[in-house]
C-alpha cells in the first residue's frame, strides 16, 4: 500500500494543511483556532438565546473541560466574554460574549468561512464530502 491509499494519511495531511490556512486566516484577528472555536461556539449559543456555563460551552464544542476554562480566562482578559454569577445558583458562573467579543466572532467566522470554501473547493463534490465527513466526526447524517 502507497501512503495515497491510505486513508489515515491522506486526513491527516489535509488535516495539517487545513489547520495552517486557519491558523493563517486567524492570525489578523489575534485568535488561535481553539479561542475561535469557543468565541464561535459562545456567540452561535447567545444568538440562540442561551447564556452557557464553561461546561455547557465545552460540550458544545467538544473541548476538553479544563483546557476550555483556560481559555475562557484567556477571552475574559481580552475583553471578548464575561463571566456572571448565575442568579440560580450563585456557585456557577454563566459566560456572556461581549459587544467586541460579538463583533470580532462575526468577522472572524466570516473569514473563517471563506477560507473553508476556498481550501473545500478542490474537493469535486461537495455534498459528497459533507457525507463522508459526519460519520466520520460522529455527527448525524
Amino acid at each position: 500500500m502507497e501512503p495515497d491509499d491510505s486513508p489515515g494519511y491522506l486526513l491527516w495531511r489535509a488535516t495539517l494543511r487545513w489547520q495552517r490556512q486557519i491558523t493563517a486566516t486567524l492570525a489578523p484577528f489575534s485568535l488561535t483556532h481553539v479561542q475561535f472555536v469557543l468565541l464561535a461556539s459562545l456567540w452561535w449559543l447567545d444568538r440562540e438565546g442561551v447564556r452557557p456555563n464553561q461546561l455547557a460551552l465545552a460540550q458544545h464544542a467538544d473541548t476538553d473541560v479544563k483546557m476550555t476554562s483556560q481559555v475562557v480566562r484567556r477571552l475574559e482578559d481580552k475583553g471578548l466574554l464575561v463571566r456572571e454569577t448565575d442568579a440560580a445558583d450563585t456557585r456557577a458562573k454563566r459566560l456572556r460574549i461581549t459587544d467586541h467579543g460579538r463583533t470580532l466572532a462575526e468577522a472572524a467566522i466570516s473569514a473563517v468561512e471563506s477560507s473553508d470554501v476556498s481550501f473545500f473547493a478542490a474537493a469535486p463534490d461537495q455534498s459528497a464530502l459533507l457525507a463522508a465527513l459526519r460519520p466520520l466526526a460522529g455527527r448525524r447524517l
